[in-house]
């Protein structure tokens, strides 16, 4: 008899955990976020390019070393330029006086056939 009383306590306290733990689980709380959605639009405006020119090697004047332009708004924080539609050069912007070094590679007049400027805020 003990040892049903044993058994008989030790399947009791067993369920009695397995309850409070699952009660336990049960009621455990969880939060979520609210999620976010939306939408927009806005027009997109243009730059104007103005006064371009370009520096010719000193040594060989049918390569392109840079070129420069203005570029209004003045506030373009990325600009890149291309004198074939292909390669693309980095340029500096400061206050709306852009600068494009094109010498890698090296532009020449030849292949300069159409100036393309990319710009924006």
């Amino acid at each position: 008899m003990t040892f049903r009383r044993s058994i008989r306590g030790f399947v009791a306290l067993t369920v009695v955990a397995l309850v409070g733990a699952g009660t336990y689980a049960f009621t455990a709380s969880n939060s979520v976020t609210a999620p976010a959605a939306g939408a927009g639009s806005a027009a997109i405006s243009g730059y104007t390019v103005s006064g371009v020119s370009y520096s010719l090697n000193g040594s060989n004047p049918q390569n392109i070393d840079s070129l420069a332009f203005s570029v209004s708004p003045t506030n373009a924080s990325s600009v890149k330029a291309s004198l074939d539609g292909s390669t693309w050069y980095s340029c500096t912007n400061t206050a709306g006086s852009v600068t494009c070094a094109t010498t890698s590679p090296q532009a020449t007049v030849g292949s300069a056939s159409n100036l393309v400027v990319v710009a924006s805020q």
